[in-house]
């Protein structure tokens, strides 16, 4: 209520601060966890924070939680649980070194050109024109410069051990060109997916970009990291299987999110035979009460047809 009255009172509240410190935990974690597992792991299991926030919502700030959503929720736990079993094992890289040298691939550097020349002709080409109208404009520029941020992390993931293990990280460029250039891609980033959320509908721009910049981070960890490389086929279907699990889920808890389940919208079959249940029902109640029928109003009715004979025939003669 605060933040729609346009001031700030609400810094006044424990419970923002409180919010808010959760909130940065969990970025450090996150971030630790590139450091210590394949980027194609870690990211596609970010589904798991909308799955946890909608359930808490539902929980604690009584919004409803339709069955599309549950099912979505299943299907998002279902999918991680498979990616986490067949995930691919990255390239060994343990120092700032061996990243200097992942980082100088010709194959990744043909990957960042494409990422930079893309986004720049999706921000001063496309954007004029249909940045308005198409939603993929924006969210297409947030996730590509995404994947260039993760790599990023994942440098700075390094260079912090080795940090805390004695070494003299502070002295090395590297290090600090990966951090300038992770301010600038965080930057980019939020700047996009703001406007794509001020023109579009947030339950469109979510599931999209969650897509878009999922598949861009694993294109950018297989390149960069190899981390597909060794892999073999039965664990390349299963992980490919497990994402696009988690991508259904994540479809069907933003997308319906507003849509009330009715039994109007089942299918006409479903329909047919619920209705027909019930035309059973209300024919065997019937046949019911019909059998349950006292007889003495029977017996009043013949008399009284009787006595209306009688009179007929007082009155013809």
């Amino acid at each position: 209520p605060y933040l729609g009255q346009g001031g700030h009172a609400y810094l006044q509240e424990w419970l923002w601060w409180a919010g808010l410190l959760c909130m940065g935990v969990g970025e450090a974690a996150n971030f630790a966890a590139y450091a210590f597992a394949p980027a194609t792991l870690v990211t596609p299991l970010g589904a798991l924070s909308v799955l946890v926030s909608a359930v808490l919502s539902s929980a604690f700030l009584n919004e409803q939680l339709n069955v599309h959503g549950k099912i979505g929720c299943i299907l998002s736990v279902l999918g991680s649980t498979v990616m986490v079993i067949h995930a691919p094992q990255e390239e060994e890289v343990s120092s700032l070194e061996s990243m200097a040298e992942k980082l100088k691939d010709p194959g990744f550097i043909v990957f960042a050109l494409c990422v930079l020349v893309s986004s720049l002709l999706l921000i001063f080409v496309a954007g004029p024109r249909y940045g308005q109208s198409n939603v993929l404009v924006y969210v297409l520029v947030c996730s590509a410069i995404g994947s260039l941020s993760v790599s990023c992390v994942k440098g700075l993931g390094i260079a912090l051990k080795e940090l805390f293990s004695g070494k003299p990280v502070l002295k090395e460029p590297l290090g600090w060109v990966l951090l300038v250039c992770l301010v600038i891609c965080i930057s980019v980033q939020i700047n996009y997916l703001n406007k794509a959320l001020d023109i579009f509908n947030t339950s469109v721009v979510t599931p999209i970009y969650y897509v878009l910049f999922t598949t861009a981070v694993m294109m950018c960890s297989a390149i960069l990291f190899k981390e597909w490389q060794h892999m073999v086929l039965d664990n390349i279907i299963s992980t490919i299987s497990g994402f696009l699990t988690i991508v259904s889920g994540i479809f069907l808890l933003h997308a319906f999110r507003d849509m009330p389940f009715t039994p109007d919208l089942l299918p006409l079959f479903l329909q047919q035979g619920r209705a027909d249940l019930h035309a059973s029902w209300r024919s065997a109640d019937r046949h019911q009460s019909y059998q349950h029928q006292p007889l003495l109003p029977s017996e009043d009715k013949g008399s009284q047809s009787a006595e209306e004979e009688e009179e007929e025939e007082g009155e013809s003669m």
